[in-house]
């Protein structure tokens, strides 16, 4: 019944939301992967990373799909319940699918759905004006939640592709200034993908939440990457962001570990790695 105060003795205890905002005051970079099953959940875990997402890019990457749009709200609870199963320390992030947050009661539901059913701890939703009063119910329920800005996968068919954002100065400035408004209504991480660097800085500087980036270059709270991207398992071409650890180790582990090490003491993202 109390095994969350069991945990707090361990050598490692469970990484929180409070610990990860510990870490964003202390300037601790926050390092974070995605996971599908609980055989690679227990190797990110025992890589130490602090955060672990079982993203719907599990639609393209798992499923063979071009976009993550396919992806169901079962897809989700499905495999989040075996990464939970693989996790000790790590906090467990969960994705809300497309179309599963229409609402504000919509999105309730399927919150509750992921985290019962699922394990998860914090679901995430790609978010900007038009999320901020879900993120705000959500919230009043006592719903983590996790606001996705910047480049939002599952509106690749509306953007038209998987391009940087923010580059022109008025559209940088609404994303930070939609960044906060979500943050005050409640959300308690912002992920922050494919933007210029001086994006990354504006947003992490004006929040203060965590901001975990993926191509959002190195003055963000923290990094995630998706899993088989940097064991060089992806196929064909992979984005600019994107480091292969694999090259250079004998093991899965090992590679893990390097990419947590390289997070942490800031070596990436390099230069190669970013966008201006």
């Amino acid at each position: 019944m109390y095994t969350q105060l069991e945990q707090r003795g361990m050598a490692e205890p469970p990484i929180t939301i409070t610990t990860l905002r510990k870490m964003k005051q202390q300037g601790q970079p926050i390092a974070c992967l995605t996971a599908y099953d609980a055989s690679f959940a227990a190797l990110v875990d025992a890589a130490q990373a602090d955060l672990v997402l079982v993203g719907d890019s599990l639609g393209m990457v798992v499923q063979g799909h071009d976009t993550t749009v396919p992806v169901t709200v079962a897809d989700i609870v499905y495999h989040s319940r075996a990464v939970a199963r693989g996790l000790r320390r790590a906090f467990l992030v969960a994705d809300m699918p497309f179309m599963s947050y229409t609402t504000p009661r919509q999105a309730l539901e399927n919150s509750v759905r992921i985290m019962q059913k699922g394990g998860a701890m914090m679901i995430k939703l790609e978010a900007g004006d038009d999320q901020v009063d879900i993120v705000r119910h959500l919230a009043r329920h006592d719903i983590p939640v996790c606001a996705h800005v910047g480049l939002k996968p599952q509106s690749v068919h509306k953007i038209g592709g998987f391009k940087v954002q923010g580059r022109e100065p008025d559209q940088a400035k609404q994303m930070v200034e939609s960044a906060k408004r979500l943050q005050d209504a409640g959300a308690d991480i912002v992920l922050l993908e494919c933007v210029p660097n001086e994006v990354g800085q504006a947003t992490t500087e004006a929040l203060e939440v965590p901001v975990i980036g993926i191509g959002a270059g190195p003055d963000v709270d923290g990094q995630i990457l998706v899993l088989y991207d940097i064991l060089d398992i992806t196929q064909g071409r992979t984005p600019r962001f994107v480091k292969n650890f694999q090259q250079g180790h004998d093991s899965p582990l090992a590679a893990l570990q390097a990419y947590v090490r390289a997070v942490k003491d800031r070596t990436y993202p390099a230069p190669e790695h970013c966008f201006s």
